[in-house]
């Protein structure tokens, strides 16, 4: 959990790198050159425009960030889904993984290698990819920043109005804030929930819970100081991961609950 959280403030870090000093104030077109603009933005850029010009309204380029948005995460779904089971298989096995800590606990470097080479058995008989909790926000990451230089590097995009603000800057109301950290404690605590039992002999547990409260707020925060339009994106993003989660994660809770049912 604590790698978790490494590698996000570093992304989020870059994030911040990227969209200060690179490129950020000259316009997006056809003609500009280098991989990052040629494969993310402009492509990004393209369909944002092209998608608003579908509806010809006044919302018509709020509503193409909410449709590109919901496209991304559905391209984004099997990625998503395996990140919820791996990380239910992780909860389940941390009282094992507790065990052989305890069983190996010594520094040498003999022990230290049964331990990994016992461990990564321990992965490969659940099938769980300790990785894979992470790999979601990997990919997301670049798809993150090239949303943002899309709409900050797009004349049309940042400087129309949706609803009550315009997309280029941010939430005069501090709305959008609140609801990307609400969505997002939302969706996290909905990953928690259904385990209790391996929660409780969890000793990853108070790292879960940091998580829970510090990356709600973090992203929160950044909401309040970066473009509306990004707001947005992780609005919908979040929500839809609510939805995501409630339909993934049901179906394996009364999985569980009928093994159990069965065992006694």
């Amino acid at each position: 959990m604590r790698k978790k959280l490494l590698i996000l403030l570093s992304l989020v870090g870059v994030l911040v790198l990227l969209s200060g000093c690179t490129q950020i104030d000259q316009d997006i077109t056809s003609e500009s050159e280098g991989f990052w603009n040629s494969i993310f933005v402009y492509p990004l850029s393209w369909l944002l425009v092209h998608v608003a010009e579908l509806f010809h309204a006044e919302f018509g380029y709020g509503l193409s960030i909410v449709i590109v948005t919901l496209l991304i995460r559905l391209v984004l779904l099997p990625l998503n889904i395996k990140q919820i089971k791996s990380s239910k298989g992780m909860q389940e096995i941390q009282p094992k993984l507790q065990e052989l800590r305890e069983k190996y606990s010594s520094k040498d470097q003999q022990t230290q290698q049964k331990l990994q080479q016992e461990t990564m058995e321990l992965f490969q008989k659940h099938g769980v990819n300790p990785l894979a909790g992470c790999l979601p926000i990997l990919v997301q990451m670049p798809i993150l920043i090239a949303f943002y230089h899309a709409i900050m590097r797009t004349a049309e995009l940042r400087s129309h109005e949706f609803l009550w603000f315009t997309l280029g800057d941010p939430d005069p109301y501090y709305i959008l804030p609140v609801l990307t950290a609400g969505f997002t404690f939302l969706q996290q605590k909905l990953m928690m929930a259904g385990n209790a039992s391996a929660n409780t002999n969890n000793p990853m547990m108070p790292q879960m819970k940091m998580m829970l409260y510090i990356m709600p707020v973090m992203i929160g925060v950044f909401a309040i100081f970066f473009a509306s339009a990004l707001a947005l994106y992780w609005v919908v993003g979040n929500l839809f991961m609510v939805f995501q989660t409630l339909l993934v994660k049901n179906p394996m809770m009364k999985k569980d609950e009928a093994k159990a049912g069965g065992a006694k």
